[in-house]
């Protein structure tokens, strides 16, 4: 079986991304992503191999659905707070609130009460470096390490004005920066 940091570590490649994406809906057509990304055919082909070798993609060109179930199931559920996440820029207090709703990186719940709320969403935005233009996907992706419906938290994150949102780019606007109450 796959294990979790080799199928982050495999998943983190564009091109195996689309792969997988298209593996998930049918059967990849190695030429017809080749096109689709415009790259070369053999490139695609090499990050495919990976992919198969891994055992997401079976004999039929498919995702591998049981492959990712077994994964899912080997994450574990209950697993204490990563330490890196309350080493941050918080007060005690804060890294107490913030246990509350992380289990190891993974975000539990996205707190009712706003002023826990603006909290998590300001670890969040820590993961955005200020300044730094991002496209939507790529904030998908980063807030979907953290939680499954990372369209709500990147939601929140512009409406709290942790990020800013103009024509499909996003980047930081507030925040701390590095020690409790140093704002951007």
């Amino acid at each position: 079986m796959i294990a979790i940091a080799e199928f982050l570590s495999l998943t983190l490649d564009p091109i195996r991304l689309a792969i997988l994406g298209t593996a998930a809906v049918g059967p990849v057509d190695v030429a017809v992503v080749a096109l689709d990304l415009g790259v070369d055919e053999r490139k695609v082909l090499r990050e495919y191999g990976k992919l198969a070798g891994a055992g997401l993609i079976g004999a039929d060109n498919r995702l591998d659905i049981e492959v990712l179930r077994e994964l899912a199931r080997s994450v574990p559920t209950d697993a204490p707070i990563d330490p890196a996440i309350v080493a941050g820029p918080w007060t005690d207090d804060e890294a107490v609130v913030l246990s509350r709703f992380f289990s190891g990186r993974r975000l539990i719940s996205v707190p009712s009460n706003r002023s826990k709320r603006l909290l998590v969403l300001e670890l969040l935005a820590l993961e955005f470096e200020p300044g730094r233009r991002y496209q939507e996907r790529e904030v998908d992706f980063a807030l979907q390490l953290f939680f499954a419906d990372y369209a709500t938290l990147r939601r929140y994150l512009v409406d709290e004005g942790f990020m800013t949102r103009a024509d499909g780019v996003y980047w930081r606007t507030g925040g701390r920066i590095s020690g409790p109450g140093e704002l951007i």
